[in-house]
């Protein structure tokens, strides 16, 4: 066993059930590479979601990066290397908490954005929740990377929101709203003729797969636990 390994330190709980997603999926992805008698170390901060969604309705972004902030150094107080935020939405302040974080960072959207380039996409939809989607963020990323990223029209955006919250978060999956959210996406995608869908929240993939379209899906979840195992074993 091997007693110096790194220490990933998630900011989970945003939500709960894409964070329980992360440990199975570290925990998995790890022992794959190491095998199957080795198990990962991983420290989970679970903060509230509604305190921190709250700041974002009210753009509050100085609290959400000090309660981020905080959530970090008590990881690394706790005793870790490195650190994730397991959501996207928070990501709207990542270079805030980044340049303050008193440990390494790794960002879902630089992972999900590598990924894009390795599969050579050249034109994706990104869906999530509000925030997301309203944001520059993962667009700012993209185009860096030449690749275009489409956003759903504002009244799509808040039906897709709706979607996913309330139940998605709590890991309810209605089929109805699935059978919606997917017809939503492939008109845009028809239209746009985009190559790529961005699952931009980390609850989609309890609702949305690859068996869902005809392109390459990023499932930013799998793609950060990757990018956290990859860490963990270099």
């Amino acid at each position: 066993m091997d007693n110096n390994q790194p220490i990933v330190g998630i900011v989970g709980g945003i939500g709960p059930e894409s964070t329980v997603d992360y440990y199975k999926g570290i925990i998995s992805g790890y022992r794959l590479v190491k095998g199957a008698d080795n198990y990962p170390r991983i420290l989970i901060n679970s903060i509230n979601m509604t305190e921190m969604l709250d700041y974002f309705a009210a753009t509050d972004y100085p609290s959400v990066t000090a309660l981020l902030l905080n959530s970090i150094h008590e990881l690394k107080s706790a005793g870790a290397h490195f650190a994730v935020i397991a959501s996207n939405t928070p990501h709207v302040v990542f270079n805030m908490i980044e340049a303050q974080s008193p440990i390494p960072l790794i960002s879902i959207v630089e992972a999900t954005c590598q990924r894009a380039i390795s599969l050579t996409l050249k034109k994706v939809l990104l869906i999530g929740t509000g925030f997301t989607m309203k944001s520059s963020f993962y667009k700012q990323e993209f185009d860096h990377q030449n690749i275009a990223l489409i956003v759903p029209p504002p009244e799509v955006q808040d039906i897709i929101h709706h979607i996913i919250f309330p139940e998605l978060e709590d890991g309810i999956v209605i089929p109805e709203k699935k059978a919606q959210l997917i017809a939503l996406c492939n008109e845009i995608i028809a239209g746009e003729q985009c190559d790529g869908i961005v699952l931009g929240c980390t609850e989609l993939p309890l609702m949305l797969s690859e068996r869902d379209f005809n392109i390459p899906v990023l499932n930013t979840t799998q793609i950060h636990v990757d990018a956290i195992v990859e860490r963990m074993i270099k």
